[in-house]
């Protein structure tokens, strides 16, 4: 059944306002006195034992200071090699994923927070952006369609598809663009990349009809069976969505043997 994709994006608020907020949560940090800071703090007057207990817990403020100011348990294996470093996907969100887990993407989750919300394996994203971009590298660029109906999706991925060369389908997408010969938007692409399944069910749908592959970015709560190749992401907040799709429009480009790199920032668009 075809979904209404600006009915999606209304009835998603409130879960992706729950998602920006865990994301807003673990990047804000409280500022720790330095042990300096402690020791200056402590009574002229004070006790021998007293300024002693006063400069240990000077040190281990300044042993806090080192520590990551977000929930790191992102992926099995702390010692994969990465694209970027965890932090960078970590303060973007890459990982935060619903409260709702589906049985297709239970083997992309890593774990489930306190608050319920599930955590995405951060390895496993990094791996299939590899993946995804040796794929779309051997596709004419003018072949690749890129959708967004979400609208923090959709800047960055016409920025994706800008880079590499794809085009694009924005904001709510026409039935008949991949079916309708009579339609004047009419397009026959050799592959589909779409920011939600949910949101652009509607260019899933016709891509099957057609029998063109899907790449999707996909969270904790899709489905995948019309998906043929799956990025694990948070795929509803603004930062995460631009972090993924830079990440794979520089990897595709350089499995083109381009020397073309683009930095994070042209991917994300200003509030």
């Amino acid at each position: 059944m075809t979904e209404d994709n600006d009915a999606v994006e209304l009835d998603d608020d409130a879960e992706t306002e729950a998602v920006d907020a865990a994301v807003e949560e673990e990047a804000d940090t409280t500022e720790e006195p330095t042990a300096d800071a402690a020791a200056e703090e402590a009574p002229a007057d004070a006790e021998p034992d007293e300024a002693a207990a006063e400069a240990d817990a000077g040190d281990d403020a300044a042993d806090e200071e080192d520590a990551s100011p977000f929930d790191d348990d992102v992926m099995p294996d702390d010692d994969v090699d990465l694209l970027i470093p965890v932090e960078d996907y970590l303060s973007a969100g890459v990982h935060i994923g619903t409260q709702q887990k589906t049985a297709d993407m239970e083997r992309f989750i890593h774990r489930v927070r306190d608050d319920g919300l599930y955590v995405l394996d951060v390895s496993t994203t990094d791996k299939r952006v590899r993946t995804a971009a040796n794929f779309l590298g051997n596709y004419n660029p003018e072949q690749i369609l890129v959708t967004s109906s979400r609208q923090y999706g959709r800047f960055p991925a016409e920025k994706f598809a800008d880079a590499i060369g794809a085009r694009a389908r924005t904001g709510r997408f026409i039935p008949g663009t991949l079916t309708n010969p009579d339609y004047a938007g009419y397009i026959e692409p050799d592959v589909v990349v779409v920011t939600d399944p949910i949101g652009d069910a509607q260019a899933v749908k016709e891509a099957i009809t057609v029998g063109i592959p899907v790449i999707a970015m996909c969270d904790s709560n899709n489905q995948l069976s019309n998906v043929d190749l799956v990025i694990p992401t948070n795929n509803k907040g603004r930062r995460a969505l631009s972090v993924v799709y830079w990440l794979l429009a520089n990897e595709t480009l350089d499995r083109r043997g381009s020397d073309t790199v683009f930095a994070l920032d042209d991917f994300e668009d200003e509030l």
